[in-house]
């Protein structure tokens, strides 16, 4: 464990990003009763591309987006800057609607990463995106196995472009202690989580769309967002809160808030970077089952992520991304197992955030013709770029409604108007997260020591269980 103090790391004020940034002053709450057109529940990507796609398809249309702190609140100021085309649910939507519907789903997400930078540039959003690929190491013979099937799961739906690496190759690209080997696939990104949300709330508003701060919304009802400042009607209400949509009236059991916390490092000097490579710039991540995400910053620190404490009784949220000290260290001890040269750099923040899980682990987009109610989330840490094709799909919705349009290739993926049972209630939920990622931990120790190819039992025990497979 590490020995190293964290006394001067700033703990949670949101996140890392916004420290560098600055939060921002929330703009005005709702004055009163009001209408609109859309009025989108949620200020963060989802909503605000959304409310982008929306008013450039139809510049008429009066949009509404409420937010209850700011724009990027949430999990889109607080997440790892992984711009990449992984969306959850892929492999149950083959099995519901076979194995082109999600080849087509895969497709739209492989051509999602570069439509988030065409926008980016064309709105002029700086928000520190390279687009250096996704790297996936692989540091025991059970995750190597694992990174193998990964890889030709991954080309049988359609990414022909991805590539398997040895060790050596590996270590060509990034010094990872340990890595036997990794996979690498174009379709994804770095770039600031701040800086992006902050640009797109920016750009959105230029384009004439209201936006409400400070205004939580207590409840959704048909043609109603309910808020303390007043309500707005409109014909179309579109949930868009993840991992906060617990928080609503009669939603606790709708997706689970999962907890996912970060580190950021003090800018590297170059002798430590001379030690770990990384000139690419790919994001990282692995292939354990309590897996980690990271970023190298365009000002050259790490920023680390993972699984701490994954979940708060009666699904609830953190209090400005305050982490817990033991997830702060645990989170530091990966950082040097993963780099022994950063074992005496400072830590400079950590902070939490919670993702929308579903009770199936399936992404979902939707729109109740009947009631005019809509949503989109559940993405299950993918968020950054599902978000994107998620508001592009509920614009060609609401665009078919309305009649101002037909199906189009976006109305058709498998993930349209999926329906998802609810999580089990307390302390059930409880219980059962917290007992799952004991089981993801407990299969990472014994793979870690274990000369086996083959995924420890319990691992897939927790899978069948947690209804991921």
């Amino acid at each position: 464990m590490s020995t190293v103090s964290n006394a001067g790391t700033v703990n949670g004020g949101i996140s890392f990003w916004y420290a560098q940034e600055g939060t921002p002053t929330p703009r005005e709450p709702l004055p009163g009763d009001a209408s609109a057109d859309v009025c989108i529940v949620g200020g963060g990507y989802t909503g605000l591309w959304t409310a982008y796609y929306l008013k450039k398809a139809v510049p008429f249309l009066n949009i509404t987006v409420l937010e209850a702190k700011f724009c990027g609140y949430g999990a889109s100021g607080r997440n790892g800057g992984w711009l990449y085309n992984g969306i959850a649910g892929r492999e149950r939507y083959a099995k519901l609607h076979g194995h082109e519907a999600a080849v087509r789903l895969q497709k739209a997400m492989n051509e999602t990463v570069g439509e988030v930078v065409r926008i980016a540039a064309e709105e002029k959003i700086e928000a520190d995106i390279h687009q250096g690929g996704v790297l996936e190491v692989a540091h025991t013979p059970a995750q190597l196995a694992r990174l193998k099937d990964f890889h030709s799961v991954e080309i049988a739906f359609g990414e022909t472009d991805r590539v398997l690496r040895g060790a050596r190759e590996t270590a060509e690209r990034v010094r990872v202690t340990g890595a036997v080997g990794s996979t690498w696939t174009p379709h994804g990104a770095r770039l600031h989580p701040a800086k992006l949300v902050k640009g797109l709330a920016d750009a959105v508003e230029a384009l004439g769309v209201t936006i409400h701060e400070s205004t939580p919304v207590t409840e959704i009802k048909p043609k109603h967002a309910v808020t303390p400042y007043g309500t707005v009607r409109a014909p179309y209400i579109l949930r868009c809160t993840e991992g906060f949509t617990a928080g609503l009236k009669g939603l606790r059991r709708t997706w689970l808030p999962m907890n996912s916390s970060m580190i950021a490092t003090e800018p590297l000097p170059a002798r430590v970077w001379d030690t770990i490579g990384w000139e690419g710039r790919e994001t990282l991540g692995d292939m354990a089952h309590a897996y980690l995400y990271a970023q190298r910053t365009a000002d050259d620190r790490i920023a680390i992520g993972g699984r701490g404490y994954p979940y708060r009784y009666g699904s609830a949220t953190d209090h400005d991304g305050r982490t817990r000290p033991a997830t702060i260290a645990a989170l530091r001890d990966l950082l040097v197992r993963l780099f022994p040269t950063t074992a005496g750099v400072r830590i400079d923040h950590a902070w939490s955030g919670v993702l929308g899980v579903p009770r199936d682990w399936c992404a979902t987009v939707t729109l109740d013709r009947s009631t005019g109610l809509g949503w989109a989330g559940g993405y299950v840490g993918s968020g950054v770029a599902t978000a994107n094709l998620a508001a592009r799909t509920l614009r060609d919705l609401i665009q078919q409604d309305s009649g101002q349009a037909g199906p189009t290739d976006l109305t058709t993926l498998p993930w349209v108007n999926h329906k998802v049972r609810r999580w089990e209630p307390e302390p059930f939920r409880w219980l059962g997260v917290h007992g799952l990622y004991a089981a993801y931990r407990a299969a990472d120790r014994r793979e870690t020591v274990s000369p086996r190819p083959g995924t420890d039992p319990i691992a897939k025990a927790a899978d069948r269980i947690a209804g991921r497979h």
